[in-house]
């Protein structure tokens, strides 16, 4: 198949350019357990008031081999491993089931980092999924029923009807069950990678990798 390259009819795109002016990150510098490393940078970028710091890239593999990537939301670090919730029965989710190993990435633009993490993706225990679930807005919870995560639809009035008939069955309950098939899921990382801008585009990346004894080391990557 002859592929047919077309330039972008998006005027200036090339000059779209920014100077990276952030301090050296080197070992010296950076924690030794990449997970406290995460933390401290999290902190420090929440300090900063960014709306939506833990909203994280997920990227996922078909049984085929078919990449897909989305957006959601860390919801905790918990034992080393990076929680998240979803629908089971979603795009995510069947691909996660059948190929668990899992790339997560997150994008700072405001203090010019990144963190990319490589794990393998576990449902948490269907206690921890209901104890998050009873946490979030009853709104979100009547959602969860309401939405089939990924299952084409014909328009978004199905959507709005399935809302209106969850909120009348629930509406004399004070708590709404878990459904089945939502729940949390943990990466378990066994690399994860900080990315500071530079000037000249010299940018500092570090990457921490497990051994085989369980141990963190972290190598410099050319940027």
């Amino acid at each position: 198949m002859k592929i047919i390259y077309i330039m972008s009819q998006i005027k200036n795109l090339a000059d779209l350019r920014r100077e990276y002016i952030q301090p050296e990150f080197n070992k010296k510098v950076a924690h030794k357990d990449p997970i406290q490393q995460f933390e401290k940078w999290f902190e420090e970028i929440t300090k900063v008031g960014v709306e939506d710091a833990n909203a994280m890239t997920l990227a996922t593999s078909s049984p085929d081999g078919t990449p897909s990537a989305r957006i959601v939301l860390l919801k905790g670090v918990e034992e080393g491993n990076f929680v998240f919730f979803t629908n089971y029965q979603s795009d995510k989710g069947g691909d996660m089931d059948k190929n668990p190993k899992v790339c997560l990435n997150f994008y700072w633009p405001q203090l010019s980092r990144q963190v990319k993490i490589n794990g393998i993706a576990e449902r948490i225990e269907e206690s921890k999924s209901v104890v998050y679930f009873q946490s979030r807005p009853r709104e979100s919870q009547i959602g969860a029923w309401a939405s089939p995560q990924s299952a084409p639809i014909a328009d978004r009035k199905i959507l709005e009807q399935r809302f209106e008939e969850m909120t009348e069955k629930f509406k004399s309950r004070e708590n709404i069950d878990k459904p089945k098939q939502w729940g949390g899921y943990a990466v378990v990382p066994y690399s994860i990678e900080f990315w500071q801008g530079r000037p000249n585009r010299l940018h500092d990346r570090l990457l921490y990798v497990l051994d085989e004894n369980n141990h963190w080391k972290i190598q410099r990557l050319a940027p």
